[in-house]
């Protein structure tokens, strides 16, 4: 059971349905910058850093053409989610398939179990194909993040 409803991680402003970029440093940063011009993360540039360092030391990429990016950092006080899509992909180095869906996740440092709360919640959510494909279809951010929400039984 998730005791921490993920609606309350969601911002149509921390959304970037349409990435330009095709490279998992690229693309990152275009959602760090979604974070920083909607005023929620002041230090933009260290945070970058902090999530492009723990992508070096591990991936995040999962199956089905879904990342996960994130840094635990004193640089915010409550988590934020960015999420990214790209429908022609992004490479990141160690994956042979591109990614399509990127969330990428501001911790604060002492948020250890809300953090492992929220990306349990959305590594399951993202393990049904049909709801990937359904995110990737979707038209508008109201309707991504209804679909994402969206009580679906796996398959």
């Amino acid at each position: 059971m998730i005791s921490i409803p993920l609606a309350d991680f969601f911002s149509e402003k921390h959304l970037a349905l349409d990435l330009r970029s095709t490279t998992a440093g690229e693309a990152v940063w275009e959602i760090v910058e979604r974070l920083r011009e909607s005023g929620d993360l002041n230090e933009a540039e260290k945070f970058y850093d902090l999530v492009m360092e723990r992508e070096q030391k591990s991936s995040t990429v999962a199956n089905g053409g879904v990342a996960f990016p994130h840094a635990r950092t004193n640089l915010v006080d409550r988590i934020l989610l960015g999420i990214g899509r790209s429908k022609a992909g992004v490479t990141f180095s160690d994956s042979a398939e591109p990614v399509h869906l990127l969330f990428v996740i501001a911790v604060p440092q002492q948020m250890v179990n809300d953090y492992l709360i929220c990306v349990g919640a959305l590594a399951r959510l993202l393990k049904n194909e049909d709801r990937r494909k359904a995110l990737l279809e979707a038209t508008t951010a109201a309707e991504f993040f209804e679909e994402l929400q969206r009580d679906r039984e796996a398959a």
